[in-house]
Order: C-alpha cells, then structure tokens, then sequence
C-alpha cells in the first residue's frame, strides 16, 4: 500500500497501478493489466463486475482498491473517472494549443519540439547502457521483440531491421496476455528481449518482461525515465523522451535511438549485413520482386532490360 500521504494526493490511479505493479499478487497484477488495457470500459464497471471480468473475486477487487491506497472501491472508480476524463480531454488541450495557429506555426512547433526532445536523449541516454544493448543483442541465442499499442511501429520497425543483422528474431504480435506467453514459452537465460513502451505503459508488456526476467533471460527497455515500470525487470535500459504533444505521442526520439542501436549493430556485423543484403538483392531480382509496384528508377537502364518490363508497356 501507498503510505506516503503527499503522495496518495498527487499520483494518479495509472500511476500508483505502475509504482506497486513489482509488489502486486498475480490476481491484483491481472485487475492492473485490464484496467491499463480496458480503461473504458473499467471505469463504469462495479467491482463484482470487474472482478468476473478479470477471473478474479469481488473481494480481491477491493483490496485492490485499498492497497492502492483509495478509501474503498467507489473512491477508486471515481479516480479513475477523473484519469478518463483527463485523458479524453486531450483534444481540447490540442485545441488550446494550437487553436489559432496556422498550418506552418503547427508544422514549426511540433518539428522544433521533436528536434528537442532528440537532443534532450542525446544529453540524458546513458552510453554504457547502450553499448551493453548492443552486446546483448549479438550475444543472445534468440531476441524477442515486444511493443504494443502506439509502439507497435517502433517493434516492427526494429525487428525488421535485426532480421537482416542476425537470426532468430521474433516480433510478439498479439493482442492477449496469454498468446503473448505462448509465443515466449521457450525463452531462457541464453535469450533476450527488447520492450518498448511509453506513457501510457502497457501492462501487457510489462508482464513480458517480468515473465522474460523470470526465465532469467536478458531484458532491454527503450522507454522514457528512470521512474518507468519498465525498468524493474530490466538490466539495460535505454532512455529516449516522449512527451504528449497533442492527442498522439510523439515517438521521434525512440525510433532515433532504434535508429543508433541498428547502425551500431551493423557496425559489429559488416560482413554478415553485406551478405544478407546482397542475397537479398540478388533474390529481388531473380524473382521480379520489385516491379511494377516497387520501381528504382535509380538504375532505370537495368530494368528496362528486363522483357517482364518491356512486356508490361
């Protein structure tokens, strides 16, 4: 339970979920997740409801309640209330913002924001944690990689990347906790696996990386702070700023580090990568893969050789 009084005040629901998520039992941690995951419908859920939801009891519900440090359930359905209506009121701060700016002035301010949250990462990225990433990364027998949500692109982005640096990557795409641990039920101490996660955290990644840390396999976070939930269960943590600068996060930041982390990485592996890209290449053009809906008009002689080209025109 929060004790810290001051603290109880100023934290909100999400947040107290987050800061206890290590200490919470398994029925409590399920009740966190659904709530992270489910919030709208949650928040007009009663606690037997919730709980039947969840699979867990009434009671257990309660406690949680408590345990967060809310005068019973209906303080804390109304905390979460309160969180929703925060949330759901992003566009009127948008609005506020940006409301009499013209399309240039909205153009200039979020591209001078995202251009300072990247030099805030430079200053703030711990180069040593960066370096063991990249280590890990090359020394694991199998890499899993997990986003969810608004990061699900950062996930896609990165794991098609290690694809061309190493072997046996697996992106977790799924949207359930239990198909998650399906596809990680083979993971263990020689393995590794990379989170990603942002404000709002997603519980489902969390449980990954508790999960992974479990198995005692090496754990790699690209989040936001120190104080994140994402860094209980990891060893190497890499630290890039995402700031709400209107209704969407802004992911600039992240995908730069994401960026480091694949250069630095061929950098390890120059001969591989070469490899790989031209079998690549060399089995794009043997198999007409780029054609007519892909065309490098860069070496546009080549392809108008190629009579599968011809016979198209």
């Amino acid at each position: 339970m929060i004790e810290n009084t001051n603290e109880i005040a100023s934290s909100d629901i999400i947040t107290r979920m987050n800061d206890g998520f290590a200490k919470m039992s398994k029925g409590q941690k399920a009740i966190s997740a659904f709530i992270s995951d489910h919030y709208e419908e949650a928040v007009f859920m009663t606690a037997a409801k919730l709980g039947d939801s969840v699979g867990v009891s009434e009671s257990t519900v309660v406690r949680f309640a408590a345990e967060l440090g809310y005068d019973g359930y209906p303080e804390f359905q109304n905390a979460l209330q309160v969180w929703v209506k925060n949330k759901l009121n992003s566009v009127q701060k948008m609005d506020a913002k940006y409301g009499n700016s013209s399309q240039s002035e909205i153009l200039n301010a979020v591209l001078s924001s995202d251009m300072e949250k990247i030099q805030d990462t430079m200053q703030k990225l711990d180069p040593a944690a960066f370096d063991a990433a990249v280590e890990m990364i090359l020394a694991a027998r199998k890499i899993y990689v997990v986003g969810l949500r608004s990061c699900e692109p950062l996930a896609n982005f990165l794991s098609f990347y290690l694809n061309m640096i190493r072997d046996n990557v697996q992106l977790i795409n799924t949207t359930s906790v239990s198909e998650m641990f399906e596809q990680m039920i083979r993971i263990g101490d020689s393995d590794a696996i990379i989170g990603i996660s942002f404000p709002r955290y997603s519980m489902r990644t969390l449980k990954a990386m508790e999960f992974a840390s479990d198995r005692n396999a090496k754990v790699i976070t690209i989040t936001d702070s120190v104080h994140s939930p994402m860094n209980l269960y990891s060893s190497c943590n890499l630290l890039a700023r995402s700031d709400m600068v209107s209704i969407v996060d802004s992911l600039v930041a992240p995908l730069s580090v994401i960026n480091a982390l694949v250069v630095a990485l061929c950098m390890k592996r120059p001969d591989v990568v070469k490899q790989d890209l031209e079998t690549l290449e060399y089995t794009w053009n043997n198999y007409q893969v780029y054609l007519n809906d892909e065309i490098n008009f860069i070496n546009e002689d080549k392809m108008l050789r190629n009579p599968l080209w011809k016979e198209t025109k």
